[in-house]
């Protein structure tokens, strides 16, 4: 699928705000926001357009090198100078670009004065008072900066079910080519079917959890990585949806799986079912006692339980019929 127009331009603008925090050349900053405009001022077969490989003419602004790119990103959906920029700059920086108040200069002002790089950063130095002691930042610019950070914080935007199926697939198909995989599948509220999805949640059975993280990590389409482990990871998309990786042993697969599915109602019903009968459940595995009785599938934990098969898209409804009457 091609990207659209104002795909392009958002990578372009991502371009522009990050090389400003770099403090690059103010006249290249400028060519990639026109290059936005213009892009964002076509009709809507531009991208289309580019994506085929066809000439586009000439447009206002946009020399060899930025056609150059407009192709890339209508083929691929990003960019290669994007994701040098990206590392370039310390982790987080970008997501600090995504605060409202807070522009490429304040940013590489926070950055180059008090080495703040990250959202928790930034509530440090804001709450503390050593952001208001900057040059340009006040007390009503501290105070709009810590109320985006609440609100961000507390916030989660949904997208429909079909959008994160098709961002899911993608990051799968890049997770198969992984070394040392040996499988992995979507969880959450996607498995649930649900109409609507906070963020992706991917499951992986592996023997280097770190390995496969790393793989994951470098996804081209992933404009942040919030942390990589040695069995976990998480990432945000370009479309701004979060990632969450988690990496398990196959004899605690089907426990993690049944977790990771949720909703948190129906896991917290299986505990309860489970301390009834004198075991433990967790996302490692069903326990009598230190010895495991059930892991490796959700449908050996469900049976071991008495609940029979239910399944992922049914689990919210069976909440009340788990209960005990």
């Amino acid at each position: 699928m091609a990207a659209s127009n104002a795909r392009i331009a958002a990578v372009f603008e991502e371009i522009a705000d990050l090389l400003e925090v770099q403090g690059g050349n103010p006249f290249r900053i400028r060519a990639y926001r026109n290059a936005a405009r213009t892009v964002n001022q076509q009709g809507p077969a531009f991208a289309e357009r580019a994506a085929r490989g066809e000439a586009l003419g000439k447009l206002a602004g946009v020399g060899a090198d930025l056609d150059a790119k407009i192709h890339e990103i209508a083929r691929t959906g990003n960019c290669e100078l994007l994701q040098e920029l990206r590392r370039a700059v310390p982790r987080g920086t970008a997501s600090l670009l995504r605060i409202p108040g807070l522009g490429p200069k304040r940013v590489r002002a926070l950055s180059e004065r008090l080495a703040v790089h990250t959202p928790v950063q930034l509530r440090d130095a804001a709450q503390s008072g050593r952001m208001e002691a900057l040059r340009g930042f006040g007390p009503k610019t501290t105070a709009h900066v810590l109320r985006a950070l609440a609100t961000d914080r507390g916030k989660k935007e949904r997208v429909p079910l079909a959008i994160a199926q098709r961002d899911a697939t993608a990051v799968l198909e890049h997770m198969r080519r992984a070394p040392g995989l040996a499988d992995i599948v979507v969880a959450g509220s996607i498995r649930r079917q649900r109409p609507t999805v906070g963020d992706i949640d991917l499951l992986a059975v592996g023997t280097d959890g770190a390995g496969i993280a790393r793989h994951f990590a470098r996804f081209p389409r992933f404009r942040e990585v919030l942390a990589q482990g040695a069995t976990k990871a998480s990432a945000v998309l370009d479309g701004g949806m979060q990632v969450d990786l988690r990496v398990v042993p196959p004899a605690s697969f089907g426990a993690a799986l049944l977790y990771f599915t949720g909703p948190k109602a129906f896991n917290i019903e299986l505990r309860k079912r489970a301390l009834e009968q004198g075991l433990k459940l967790n996302e490692y595995g069903l326990y009598k006692g230190a010895r495991p009785v059930a892991g490796a599938t959700e449908a050996s934990i469900l049976e071991a339980l008495g609940t029979g098969w239910v399944a992922p898209e049914a689990r919210d409804a069976a909440v009340d019929a788990l209960a005990p009457a």
